[in-house]
């Protein structure tokens, strides 16, 4: 058995995966951290712990202590110059996040062709992975909610909008949303005709914002809920991990 979390910068979610499929999953918010022991009560008690953290050291220590007092074994995935299949072509792989290092595993054992690999959370990130498994490189830009949080923290006449996205917004509140949207599909869609030569080239996404995304992005893409919980899957089943 394995449990599987991704702990990142506003939800960590978490599935158990027995070899055959994912047996249950859920969310909580990371500052709920504490409440993860009233999930792991539920967990087999023999299940190992795999983790890609981004939320900080103090998420780290709650999860450490967690598997410490079941007596289970758990690894956190840090980013590399290769694993599972995937080589990085950052000029320093360590500093790349586990979240997006999972991603791409997760992406590479999905898929065999080239693709691009959207997490789309309080961050937004887009990578490149090539048909040879290479991640060619990546974008971070703030999330969807996060433009809007900014737009309203830090000018003094627009409010956190909640308008609609339309093509000629004619109000204040859908020009807010729909060009915070543009600004993500723009990134996304730029990024895509990089792969125009790759004639099976995808878009995978992921994250709470995933199917914002999905329902106006113009290239071929694929929502897949778990693939940060697939790529540590996949990372823990590998040798040495």
């Amino acid at each position: 058995m394995i449990v599987a979390i991704d702990a990142g910068n506003s939800r960590i979610k978490w599935g158990v995966h027995d070899g055959d499929g994912w047996l249950n999953s859920g969310v909580l918010a990371t500052a709920d951290v504490a409440s993860l022991a009233e999930v792991a009560a539920q967990w087999p008690a023999n299940a190992r712990g795999v983790v890609c953290n981004v939320a900080g050291s103090t998420v780290a220590d709650s999860i450490s202590r967690l598997f410490a007092g079941r007596h289970a074994e758990l690894s956190f995935l840090h980013a590399s110059a290769a694993a599972c299949g995937v080589r990085s072509s950052y000029e320093n792989p360590q500093q790349l996040g586990a979240d997006r290092w999972a991603a791409l595993i997760g992406a590479r054992a999905v898929l065999g062709s080239a693709c691009l690999v959207v997490c789309a959370g309080t961050a937004t990130t887009v990578d490149r992975l090539d048909a040879a498994g290479v991640f060619a490189g990546g974008l971070i830009l703030p999330g969807f909610d996060l433009m809007r949080a900014a737009l309203a923290r830090n000018t003094a006449q627009l409010p956190l909008a909640e308008g609609v996205f339309c093509a000629q917004p004619r109000n204040t509140v859908d020009a807010i949303v729909s060009g915070c949207l543009q600004a993500q599909l723009g990134a996304v869609e730029r990024m895509f005709h990089a792969l125009v030569d790759e004639p099976d080239a995808r878009c995978l996404l992921t994250g709470g914002g995933a199917r914002r995304l999905a329902a106006h992005l113009k290239i071929p893409c694929q929502l897949m809920d778990n693939l940060i919980l697939d790529g540590l899957l996949r990372f823990a089943a590998s040798p040495g991990s």
